[in-house]
């Protein structure tokens, strides 16, 4: 048993079958399959030590904190925090967000204010500081992305005024698989005393994250994606800006003392997980990480790097295909997620198809409708994968479709012949001209709606096998 295989082997999910065939689970970037030493992690707590945290000294409850406290020490070390109330526990990226769009909004932006996110971002990234500057009566602007999908970093300057408050950016976009230049903005931003917010869900799986060396203010992602359980995520902040906030939430366990004139809060970074926490889930952060860790290998990087540079390489070189997100320079500018488009093709098609052969891909907008407007696409499709077999099954299905309806065409016709209805009849004939059309548009190669080379072949043999089987049965046929 190689690595690969007994690294495979640690997720229960990928030995099932789906449609008879074995999973190929390739979407990632939404969420992640957990290994088993995450599930049992979070089996045993819930079954042995479901307790609220923070609160009660029985044993239950001690061993729920120290499970629930030890998975913030480790994201502590992972990312290189320098204190760890600046981790805060969130359940996921979007809650992050939200937090910071939510808190620091209401200590620093005021009417007339400016807050910059990217033309690249997850509407997780968009929507909560909409709904920000919509509260404060402050203004959104946008960093544009450029053809190829990369931020157009030169106009940021320009962007930038005394008026910025905060930049909010994507560490890499979960659509075009570019890793941004988010230190170059940081320090951009910094030299004008701008804050910096990085949405970590997809940089944290596939970079070293260092949040003293970045020197962002704020990193959020979550924790679903990188092998936990899902419902749980995490806020970096600098300790002075998490101390000049004030809470998102009220309640439970933020709290100093309450009286029913005032209520002090507590410290950090209790001070912004009010209530009862996934106390089941959170925890799951820490063999999650050590499993990350362990992947840290020359070998599986290898692995990885070259499945990267032969899907880029694959993918350009198709005519039909359109990728989004090419590098500019070196491979390293891109992680190995691929979302394209194929001309002629409707992108929920081909995700059905490939569910048929077992292969789990996202489909559809991608939480990135103005990402997808920029395009001018209503969709795309994120696997990571080859096409050429696909594009086969897809050519074939549309010439027998067309076969189909001008068979339905022509017996509509027939048959409102014999009624005499005039109206039936003619619609009837109009549906064969078209079915007609369409198939020698698809039949006569090098004609815009030409079929897939390798698809000829296939239609060839199809036909022969047709033409072997009614020879084969003609008399039985015809006898009856």
């Amino acid at each position: 048993m190689n690595n690969l295989q007994k690294i495979r082997g640690m997720f229960p999910a990928l030995s099932r079958k789906v449609y008879g065939k074995d999973l190929v689970y390739l979407d990632n970037a939404a969420t992640s399959q957990r290994p088993q030493s995450v599930i049992d992690l979070w089996n045993d707590i819930t079954a042995h030590s479901n307790a609220n945290i923070h609160r009660a000294v029985h044993r239950l409850a001690d061993e729920a904190t120290q499970a629930y406290e030890g998975a913030r020490d480790a994201v502590k070390e992972f990312i290189n925090a320098q204190f760890r109330e600046e981790v805060i526990m969130t359940s996921g990226t979007t809650a992050s967000i939200n937090l910071v769009a939510f808190s620091f909004g209401e200590a620093f932006i005021s009417e007339g204010d400016e807050v910059i996110v990217s033309a690249v971002e997850h509407h997780s990234n968009i929507v909560p500081w909409q709904m920000m500057c919509k509260r404060k009566g402050a203004v959104l602007k946008v960093l544009p992305v450029d053809d190829e999908g990369h931020l157009m970093v030169d106009q940021l300057n320009s962007l930038l005024t005394d008026k910025t408050k905060i930049i909010a950016i994507s560490h890499i976009s979960n659509v075009l698989g570019i890793v941004n230049p988010v230190k170059q903005i940081i320090d951009i931003c910094h030299s004008r005393n701008v804050p910096v917010l990085i949405d970590g869900a997809q940089g944290i799986v596939h970079c070293k994250v260092d949040v003293q060396d970045l020197d962002c203010d704020f990193y959020a992602f979550s924790g679903h994606k990188l092998y936990a359980a899902t419902g749980t995520g995490v806020l970096y902040g600098k300790k002075k800006w998490l101390d000049a906030m004030p809470p998102y939430m009220g309640g439970g366990e933020m709290v100093g003392t309450v009286t029913f004139e005032e209520t002090t809060y507590a410290p950090l970074p209790m001070k912004f997980e009010a209530g009862t926490q996934n106390l089941s889930s959170i925890p799951t952060l820490k063999p999650a990480l050590e499993m990350v860790n362990s992947l840290n290998n020359n070998e599986l990087i290898n692995n990885i790097d070259a499945i990267r540079d032969y899907l880029l390489d694959f993918f350009q070189k198709d005519e039909r295909i359109r990728l989004y997100g090419v590098p500019r320079g070196t491979n390293e500018e891109k992680i190995p997620l691929f979302s394209f488009s194929v001309t002629g093709v409707h992108h929920e098609d081909l995700a059905l198809i490939l569910d048929k052969m077992g292969i789990a891909v996202r489909s559809g907008q991608m939480c990135a409708e103005p990402l997808m407007d920029r395009f001018g696409v209503t969709g795309m499709l994120t696997p990571m994968l080859g096409r050429a077999a696909l594009s086969w099954i897809v050519d074939m299905t549309s010439f027998g479709t067309t076969i189909g309806f001008l068979y339905v065409c022509a017996a509509a016709w027939k048959f409102a012949k014999i009624e005499g209805n005039k109206k039936v009849q003619a619609w009837g004939l109009a549906g064969v001209i078209c079915s007609l059309i369409f198939f020698f548009l698809m039949a006569i190669p090098g004609s815009a709606s030409a079929l897939y080379k390798e698809a000829y072949i296939a239609l060839g043999a199809w036909i022969a096998l047709g033409v072997i089987f009614y020879l084969a049965q003609k008399k039985e046929y015809i006898g009856k």
